[in-house]
């Protein structure tokens, strides 16, 4: 199981988190998501696109996902 990281931090070293309705459509970007767990990022980066969400690598839609939050992809 895969190890989350606490959100909603008003700024973070990583970045600020910014509403899913203010997600761009032309960057790779990292996605929080909740769950019955509590609140994740996922780990891969996401693009939007119409109707939805990709994985930026694989270009496969995301089907299910329902992020809350954005901020900019930083790789590791």
């Amino acid at each position: 199981m895969q190890q989350s990281r606490p959100l909603y931090t008003p700024q973070q070293r990583d970045g600020e988190w910014h509403r899913i309705t203010t997600a761009p459509f032309d960057r790779d970007i990292e996605l929080a998501v909740l769950d019955y767990n509590g609140t994740h990022a996922v780990v891969f980066p996401c693009r939007r696109i119409l109707g939805g969400w990709m994985s930026a690598d694989t270009k496969e839609k995301l089907i299910g996902l329902q992020p809350t939050h954005w901020r900019e992809w930083r790789a590791s």
